[in-house]
C-alpha cells in the first residue's frame, strides 16, 4: 500500500530541482544572447540556491538535488557556485568581454 502523502503530491519533490533548472535555463538564455558574465553569475547563483535548498530540506523533499549526503551536497554546490561567481567577476578582457 502506498503512503497517502506520496500519492497526493508526487511532483512536489521535484520542485526544488525545477527551480534550480529554471535558473540555469535563464542563464543559458543570457549566455546565448552574448551576455556570458550575467549568465555565469546566474549559474553561480543557481548553485547557491541549490546549496540552500539542500541544506534546509529533508532528503525526500530535496528530490533530485540530493545526490550524496547532505554535507557533501551542500559543500559541493556552494564550492562550485562560489568558484563560478569568482570567475565571472574577475575575468577581464578577452574575446567575450
Amino acid at each position: 500500500m502506498h503512503s497517502p502523502r506520496r500519492d497526493r503530491h508526487p511532483l512536489i519533490a521535484h520542485l526544488p530541482f525545477a527551480l534550480v533548472l529554471a535558473l540555469v535555463a535563464v542563464a543559458g538564455f543570457r549566455i546565448w544572447q552574448y551576455h556570458w558574465r550575467q549568465g555565469a553569475v546566474i549559474v553561480g547563483g543557481a548553485l547557491l540556491v541549490a546549496a540552500v535548498l539542500r541544506a534546509v530540506l529533508s532528503d525526500a523533499q530535496a528530490g533530485l538535488l540530493a545526490i550524496r549526503g547532505r554535507p557533501v551536497d551542500v559543500l559541493s554546490y556552494t564550492g562550485l557556485g562560489v568558484l563560478i561567481l569568482f570567475v565571472a567577476f574577475t575575468i577581464v578582457g578577452g574575446p567575450l568581454d
